[in-house]
C-alpha cells in the first residue's frame, strides 16, 4: 500500500481528488474553497488594528486555517515520508532549455539557482521572487480570489467572474512562460 501513495499519480485521479474536494465542503458545511482569504483571516486574528478590511468576524473562517494548516502538514509528511531518493524526471528538452538559461541542477523541485538567497541577490532572482510574488498578491487580491477559489470553486459552481477570472490567470501564464520568463533568465 505504501508503495502505491509513493508513486506519481494519474492527472485523472489525483484532479478528481481535487475536484471532489469542492462538493464535500459544499455538502458538509456549504463551504467555499480557496486558500488566499487565509493570509487575511491570519491578519484579522493576530494583528490589532483600525484597518476596516481586517474587522470582521473571522473567528467563522476558522475551518478555513484549519484546512490550509491541514494542506501544510500533508506536504510535510509527503516531502518527509513519502518521496524517493530518486532526482525528479526532467524531459530532455526542458533539461536542455534550463541549461541555456544557467539552471544546470534541473533535478530539484526548487533550483538553488533562483531559490536561494543568494539567488535573490541578481537582477533575475529579484525580479523572479520578489516581483512575482507582489503580482501574485496583487493579482489575488483584485480578482477577489486565487486560482484555487475560481478555477475550482468558482468554475464548479458556474460563476462568470471566476471564468474569467480562470481564463486571465491561463493567459497570464501563457504569456509569462513563453515569453517573459525567456527574457528575464537571460539576464
Amino acid at each position: 500500500m505504501l508503495d502505491l501513495i509513493k508513486q506519481p499519480w494519474p492527472w485523472y485521479v489525483a484532479g478528481a481528488v481535487v475536484g471532489l474536494t469542492v462538493p464535500a465542503l459544499l455538502i458538509l458545511g456549504n463551504k467555499h474553497f480557496g486558500l488566499s482569504a487565509n493570509l487575511r483571516h491570519l491578519c484579522a486574528a493576530c494583528l490589532p488594528c483600525n484597518v476596516k478590511f481586517f474587522k470582521y468576524d473571522w473567528k467563522k473562517e476558522t475551518w478555513n486555517l484549519v484546512f490550509a494548516t491541514g494542506i501544510m502538514i500533508g506536504a510535510f509528511i509527503a516531502a518527509q515520508f513519502l518521496s524517493t531518493p530518486d532526482p525528479i524526471q526532467v524531459a530532455p528538452a526542458l533539461a536542455s532549455e534550463l541549461e541555456g538559461y544557467g539552471i544546470t541542477n534541473h533535478s530539484k523541485l526548487l533550483p538553488p539557482e533562483i531559490f536561494s538567497f543568494q539567488g535573490l541577490l541578481t537582477l533575475r532572482g529579484f525580479i523572479l521572487l520578489v516581483g512575482g510574488g507582489f503580482l501574485v498578491g496583487f493579482g489575488t487580491r483584485y480578482a477577489g480570489g486565487c486560482t484555487s477559489g475560481h478555477a475550482i470553486m468558482g468554475l464548479s459552481t458556474l460563476q462568470w467572474p471566476s471564468l474569467i477570472a480562470t481564463i486571465s490567470f491561463m493567459a497570464g501564464g501563457f504569456l509569462m512562460a513563453n515569453f517573459l520568463l525567456p527574457l528575464i533568465m537571460k539576464l
